[in-house]
C-alpha cells in the first residue's frame, strides 16, 4: 500500500503543479479561452494564487517524505487538496458545470486516500 500511497501523491502532484504553473504564468484571457471559465468570476490575483497553492500543494505531496524532511507535510498538503477540491466544486456547481464536479471529486477521493494512509496505518512520521 506504501507504494500505491506514493504513486496515488505522485500523480496528484504532477497534476497541481502543472495546473499550477498554468494559473500562475498564463494570463486570463488564454485561462478562459483553455477552457477555465471560473477566471471569469474572479480576479487576477485570485487565480494566481489559486495557481501556487496548487503549486505548493502539488511539492507538499511528495517532497517532504522524499527528502525525510518533515513528512507530516505530506497528509497536510493532500488535506489541503482536499480543501481545494470543495471550493472548485463549489465553483463548478455555482457556475452550472457539473462535468467539472466529477474531476474534482475523483481528486478528492485521491487526495482523501493519502490523507488517510499517510496520517493512519502508512505513516511516514
Amino acid at each position: 500500500m506504501d507504494i500505491a500511497l506514493w504513486i496515488i501523491a505522485g500523480l496528484l502532484a504532477a497534476a497541481f503543479l502543472a495546473g499550477g504553473v498554468m494559473k500562475v504564468v498564463r494570463p486570463r484571457e488564454k485561462l478562459a479561452a483553455a477552457g477555465f471559465g471560473f477566471v471569469e468570476d474572479v480576479g487576477t490575483g485570485t487565480v494566481k494564487a489559486i495557481g501556487a497553492l496548487e503549486i505548493l500543494a502539488g511539492i507538499g505531496l511528495v517532497l517532504p517524505a522524499a527528502v525525510g524532511i518533515a513528512p507530516v507535510l505530506v497528509p497536510l498538503a493532500a488535506v489541503g487538496v482536499v480543501a481545494l477540491m470543495v471550493g472548485a466544486a463549489v465553483v463548478h456547481l455555482r457556475r452550472g458545470e457539473a462535468r467539472s464536479i466529477v474531476v474534482n471529486v475523483a481528486l478528492l477521493a485521491l487526495a482523501a486516500v493519502v490523507v488517510w494512509g499517510r496520517f493512519g496505518p502508512y505513516s511516514a512520521v
